[in-house]
């Protein structure tokens, strides 16, 4: 499903330049569930952006279901984004002027489904994050866990290949992060969509189907035995 070959990526730092990415490698399977883990700072959310298309490499290539993405132009970029992938962040990312239905919804209308469809796959997208009663609701008047539901909820509408989740119980609490996790682990093995998952929850780790350690500008597999 994701080939990473060697992706390589820096900044320059005033007369430094930091290497973050040095021929980073990685194979990931249609409908599994990958934890990357690293230190701060060591690039996680780099690679994550160079997977998405956000970023480019200074080399190598990134293959989503047998497309490299490093090789699209932007209006092919955006399109292949919007049908093939969703995003799950650790701030949410919602937008305050809708309310959560339309921000579910949204996901729909960019792909093209709009009407009597989007309505009720909307809603019964919500039902299944446990969120049927507020869709009518404005983004601040939810909680952070219902928040962070309502964002899984439209990563997962379109029906995408790939989830990119960049620490997504980093912002909540004990008990919400454990809601959340549970309820995104459920729903992308249900449907059969490979999750690449930056974390920092060990809890999230350790559910993952493999984790792969970020250092030294290169992924690693984690020994079974350290999990």
């Amino acid at each position: 499903m994701v080939i990473l070959r060697e992706l390589s990526r820096s900044f320059r730092e005033g007369r430094r330049i930091h290497h973050v990415l040095a021929r980073a490698s990685a194979r990931v399977r249609r409908g599994e569930t990958v934890a990357i883990i690293g230190r701060s700072g060591s690039g996680k959310s780099t690679l994550l952006n160079l997977i998405a298309g956000l970023d480019r490499p200074d080399s190598g290539s990134v293959e989503i279901d047998g497309c490299d993405v490093v090789r699209l132009h932007e209006p092919q970029l955006t399109r292949f984004r919007r049908r093939h992938m969703g995003f799950v962040h650790q701030f949410f990312n919602l937008v305050p002027t809708l309310d959560a239905g339309e921000n579910v919804r949204l996901a729909l209308e960019l792909n093209g489904v709009r009407g009597r469809e989007a309505r009720e796959r909307t809603g019964a997208m919500l039902a299944r994050v446990g969120l049927a009663d507020r869709a009518g609701s404005a983004i601040d008047t939810l909680s952070g866990g219902e928040q962070q539901r309502v964002a899984v909820a439209r990563a997962l509408v379109h029906e995408p290949a790939l989830i990119l989740a960049d620490e997504p119980t980093g912002n909540l609490d004990g008990e919400s992060a454990a809601r959340v996790l549970t309820l995104l682990l459920a729903l992308v093995r249900d449907r059969g969509v490979t999750l690449l998952v930056v974390t920092h929850d060990e809890a999230l780790a350790a559910a993952a189907d493999r984790v792969l350690v970020l250092h030294e500008g290169r992924l690693h597999e984690r020994s079974p035995s350290l999990s």
